[in-house]
């Protein structure tokens, strides 16, 4: 007869005992800490990290109001416009092997 300790059902699941509950606990910390130097810390109130039925962390961003959709689309535009402009590098100023 099978051993009923080593059966994991609803009683006795974690999320602790899952690598996505952590992924999305610390994508939700970097996006909170983000959103907090961006001056939105209250705009995302609904702002969690969760998991669905079958144990796939998610970060739940909930409900914003239309402001702060285009607050946050404006920063989105402005943080890609900036990554396509090319950056003085300091490493361009060395010979290789220096």
């Amino acid at each position: 007869m099978p051993d009923p300790s080593h059966h994991l059902d609803a009683a006795h699941w974690s999320p602790l005992d899952t690598d996505d509950w952590y992924a999305a606990r610390n994508a939700t910390t970097a996006l909170r800490d983000a959103l907090v130097r961006a001056g939105l810390e209250r705009d995302f109130p609904y702002l969690r990290a969760d998991l669905n039925a079958f144990g796939h962390g998610l970060v739940e961003l909930g409900r914003v109001s239309p402001a702060t959709a285009e607050h946050l689309a404006e920063l989105l535009r402005l943080a890609l416009a900036s990554a396509a402009v090319p950056h003085p590098s300091t490493e361009a100023d060395h010979e290789p092997g220096e």
